[in-house]
C-alpha cells in the first residue's frame, strides 16, 4: 500500500519558482478562460498536499495553482530564521504567479497563510483579485504573539509547542498533540493522521526556523488597511489552535466577511470540506461574475437520479432490476444514472442513459486497486484513503441537483453522498434513498487496537449521524432480510449490529439481479464446466493466476472439464497464460446465465456473484480478499446461513484447488431457497417516495 495515494487530478504543468536562490516547487491546473485561484501554503509543517479536498473540485471551475512554501514538500529548505518572515514568504506568492504567466489571482489561505496573503496583495495590489483566510493565524492582530514567543523559547515546562521540545526528542509527541487539537472535530482520525505523516516529512530543524521568522515578523495590522480587494475570513468557533478573534479582528481591518462556522476547529478546510468549497467557489464568483445556466421546466415526468457503487457489477446489475421495476409502478418515470466504470459496461448495454456529469467523476475502482496486493485488499484503509475521492464526487453530484431537478435520488452505497448530506443536510433538495447489502465497519484479526479503535470510531459516527439527523435519508433499504445482518457489535461499547440494523431499515429480500432458472441449464453435453469470475475490478488477477495453475491437476481429476476463465472489464485477459483447457473472456455482459449453467464455479468471495450462484444452486468455491473485512465476515456469514457454498483461503487454493474441485462438482446442493421478488419489493419501498 502506498503512503500517499495519487491524487484526483493530476497537475498540467509542474515546476519551480527561482527567488533569490530559494526553489519553490509548483502545480498548474490549467482552465483556459477562468479566473486563477492560488491555494496559498501554510506553515511548513505540511506541504500543498493539505489542499487535497479542495484542488480537483476547483479546478473543475477556475484555473488553479499550488506550491510548496519554502521549507516544506518539493520546495527548498533555506536555513535560518531570516528566510521565513512573512515578508519572504510573500514575496514567494508572487513569485509563482510570475513563474506560471498569472497576471492576477484569487488567494486561499490556511492559517499562517494569511499574512502572506495580506502582504502580497497590498503590495501587490493589480496581481490580486480577492482573498479567503481560512482560521487566520496572526496573533498579532488581537495581541497574543508575545505570549507565544514565550512558551516557545521555554526552557522548562510549558507546552509541547516549544522549540527546545522539538529539538530534542519530542518532536513525535509535538505533532501529535498538535494536530488532535487542530481536529479537534469527533471522528477526525484520518485528518489527524495525513497530518502527522506530513510533518514527518520535515526536519524539526526547519520548523524551528519556520517559526522564529514567523515570530520576528511584523503586524499586519497596517496592510490590512491597505487592501482594495474583497476579503471573506472563514474561522472556526471552536479552534484550539487561533481563536476566531483574530478572524474577526481581520475581517474588521479589511472590511471583508466573517464566517464563523459552528462545531468547527483550525483545519475546517479538510474536516468540512464541502461547505469551504461551496463557500470559496461562491466568493470566486463574486469576484469573477459569469452567467449561470439552470433547466427549470413547469411540467415535467417525474425524475430520478440512481448512483450504483463502481466497486464491482454487482450492484449494477441489482440496480438495473431495481430501477425496472420502478418503471413499472411510474410508467413516466425518467432515471438518470450518474456512474462510471465498471458501471457503465453494464447500463449503456441496456439502454440506460448516464448522465453528462459521470465524465467528471474520479475513478474509486482504479485507486482501490493501487492499494491491493496479492489477493489482498485491506478494503477499510482503502476506503479511508479514498477521501479527497469522496469528496470529488459528492462535489459533481450537488452540482447536478444545483442545475437540475430530481424528485428522487437513490444511491447504492454511495458512501460519499450519505455521507456528506448528513454533514451538509442543507444541501438535501429531494427524496434521498440509499441501500446498503452490508452494515458495520469491522476490524481484521491481524489489525490489533488500532484497527478496533478506527472502525468503532467510523461506526459510531454513522450511528450519530443517523440519530441527529434521520431526515436526510427519506428510506434506508437493507437489500436482504435481517438473520443476513451479523450479529457482532458495532465496537466495545457499542449497539449489537443486527439489532441497530432492524431498528433503522427496511428490508427488502436479496436481488439477484436475474431471474434464477428453475432448472440447471446446460451448453456442452458432453463437457462439465467450470466458471471461473472476480467480479468488475481488477483486483482478481492474482486469483486468475493461481486458478490456472491448478487446471492441469484439476483436468486429470475431472475428465472433460473446461474452464471459462472471466476477467471482467479491467483486466486484460492477454496477460494470462494459455492452457487448451481454457477459455479467457473479458467482460461477460450475460455472465448470470453462465454461472447458471456451470457445473461449478471458483470466485471471489463478492456478495453478488456468489448469490447468484446460490440461486441458481450451483456448486462454487468461494476465496474472500484478505483484509477484505466485508467477504470475510458479512458475505460469509450470509452464505452459511444459506448452506451455499465452499470458502478456501488463498494459500489453500496453492495446493488444494483442483481436489476440491473435484469433491464438489458432483455435490447436490441444498441450499436455502433465494426470494426472486427482491427487486420488486426493494421498488415498491422507493415508489412510495415519488
Amino acid at each position: 500500500m502506498n503512503a500517499e495515494p495519487r491524487p484526483v487530478r493530476e497537475a498540467d504543468r509542474t515546476g519551480f519558482a527561482d527567488r533569490a536562490g530559494v526553489r519553490l516547487a509548483f502545480r498548474v491546473y490549467e482552465n483556459p478562460g477562468k479566473p486563477t485561484v492560488l491555494l496559498v501554503p501554510t506553515w511548513s509543517i505540511v506541504p500543498s498536499r493539505f489542499w487535497k479536498a479542495q484542488v480537483s473540485f476547483l479546478a473543475r471551475h477556475f484555473r488553479v495553482v499550488t506550491f510548496d512554501g519554502r521549507g516544506s514538500g518539493d520546495s527548498d529548505r533555506p536555513a535560518g530564521w531570516a528566510s521565513y518572515v512573512d515578508d519572504e514568504c510573500a514575496e514567494d506568492v508572487i513569485a509563482v504567479l510570475d513563474a506560471t504567466d498569472t497576471p492576477q489571482a484569487v488567494l486561499v489561505a490556511l492559517s499562517r497563510g494569511d499574512a502572506w496573503s495580506v502582504l502580497a496583495a497590498a503590495r501587490h495590489p493589480g496581481r490580486v483579485t480577492g482573498i479567503v483566510a481560512i482560521g487566520p493565524a496572526s496573533g498579532s492582530l488581537i495581541g497574543v504573539q508575545e505570549q507565544e514567543r514565550e512558551a516557545w523559547e521555554a526552557t522548562e515546562g510549558g507546552t509541547p509547542y516549544n522549540r527546545h521540545h522539538w529539538l530534542n526528542g519530542g518532536y513525535d509527541q509535538f505533532t501529535e498533540w498538535f494536530f488532535a487539537r487542530m481536529f479537534a472535530e469527533p471522528h477526525s482520525t484520518k485528518q489527524i493522521e495525513d497530518a502527522v505523516r506530513w510533518a514527518h516529512e520535515i526536519d524539526p530543524v526547519v520548523l524551528v526556523d519556520t517559526t522564529a521568522g514567523r515570530l520576528a515578523s511584523k503586524s499586519i495590522e497596517d496592510e490590512c488597511g491597505r487592501l482594495t480587494c474583497p476579503v471573506l475570513v472563514i474561522h472556526g468557533a471552536d479552534d484550539q489552535i487561533r481563536p476566531h478573534a483574530i478572524g474577526a479582528r481581520l475581517a474588521e481591518l479589511t472590511g471583508g466577511d466573517l464566517v464563523l462556522i459552528d462545531g468547527a476547529g483550525h483545519g475546517v478546510h479538510a474536516r468540512d470540506p464541502v461547505r469551504i468549497n461551496l463557500l470559496i467557489k461562491d466568493f470566486v464568483d463574486r469576484v469573477h461574475p459569469a452567467p449561470r445556466r439552470i433547466r427549470t421546466s413547469r411540467s415535467r415526468p417525474p425524475r430520478a437520479l440512481y448512483l450504483s457503487s463502481p466497486i464491482g457489477l454487482g450492484h449494477a446489475r441489482r440496480d438495473l432490476a431495481i430501477a425496472r421495476e420502478l418503471r413499472d409502478l411510474h410508467p413516466r418515470l425518467e432515471i438518470d444514472w450518474l456512474a462510471q466504470h465498471p458501471v457503465t459496461e453494464v447500463l449503456v448495454p441496456a439502454g440506460e442513459r448516464v448522465h453528462p456529469a459521470s465524465a467528471w467523476l474520479a475513478g474509486e475502482s482504479a485507486h482501490v486497486e493501487e492499494d491491493a496486493g496479492e489477493h489482498d485488499l485491506h478494503v477499510f484503509e482503502a476506503f479511508r484513503r479514498l477521501d479527497a475521492v469522496l469528496v470529488h464526487n459528492f462535489m459533481v453530484f450537488n452540482e447536478v441537483l444545483e442545475a437540475e431537478r430530481y424528485d428522487l435520488v437513490i444511491g447504492d452505497e454511495a458512501w460519499d453522498v450519505d455521507y456528506f448530506l448528513h454533514e451538509n443536510p442543507e444541501l438535501k433538495r429531494f427524496a434521498f434513498a440509499w441501500l446498503t447489502d452490508f452494515v458495520g465497519w469491522l476490524p481484521m484479526p491481524d489489525g490489533g487496537a488500532r484497527e478496533q479503535r478506527l472502525t468503532a470510531d467510523y461506526n459510531l459516527d454513522m450511528i450519530e449521524q443517523r440519530a441527529r439527523l434521520r431526515r436526510v435519508r427519506d428510506r434506508s433499504v437493507f437489500v436482504g432480510n435481517p438473520d443476513d445482518v451479523i450479529s457482532l457489535p458495532f465496537g466495545e461499547g457499542l449497539p449489537a449490529i443486527r439489532e441497530w440494523t432492524e431498528q433503522n431499515f427496511d428490508f427488502c429480500g436479496y436481488v439477484t439481479g436475474f431471474e434464477p432458472p428453475s432448472e440447471p441449464l446446460r451448453l456442452r453435453a458432453d463437457e462439465k464446466l467450470c466458471v471461473v469470475t472476480v467480479g468488475g475490478s481488477g483486483v482478481g488477477e492474482s486469483l486468475l493466476r493461481r486458478v490456472l495453475d491448478a487446471v492441469p491437476e484439476a483436468v486429470k481429476r475431472v475428465p472433460g472439464l473446461r474452464f471459462l476463465v472471466v476477467t471482467g472489464p479491467r483486466i486484460d485477459p492477454a496477460v494470462l497464460p494459455f492452457h487448451p483447457a481454457v477459455e479467457v473472456r473479458g467482460f461477460v455482459p450475460d455472465l448470470p446465465r453462465y454461472l447458471a449453467a456451470c457445473d461449478i464455479a471458483v470466485v471471489q468471495g463478492g456478495l453478488t456473484t456468489c448469490m447468484e450462484l446460490t440461486a441458481a444452486r450451483r456448486p462454487f468455491i468461494y476465496v474472500p480478499l484478505r483484509h477484505h473485512f466485508e467477504q470475510n465476515f458479512h458475505v460469509r456469514h450470509r452464505l452459511e446461513r444459506y448452506g451455499a457454498g465452499r470458502c478456501m483461503s488463498y494459500e489453500e487454493v496453492a495446493d488444494g484447488l483442483a481436489a476440491a474441485i473435484a469433491e464438489e462438482i458432483g455435490r447436490e446442493t441444498t441450499y436455502r431457497e433465494v426470494e426472486r421478488d427482491g427487486a420488486a419489493r426493494a421498488a415498491a419501498l422507493l415508489a412510495e417516495l415519488l
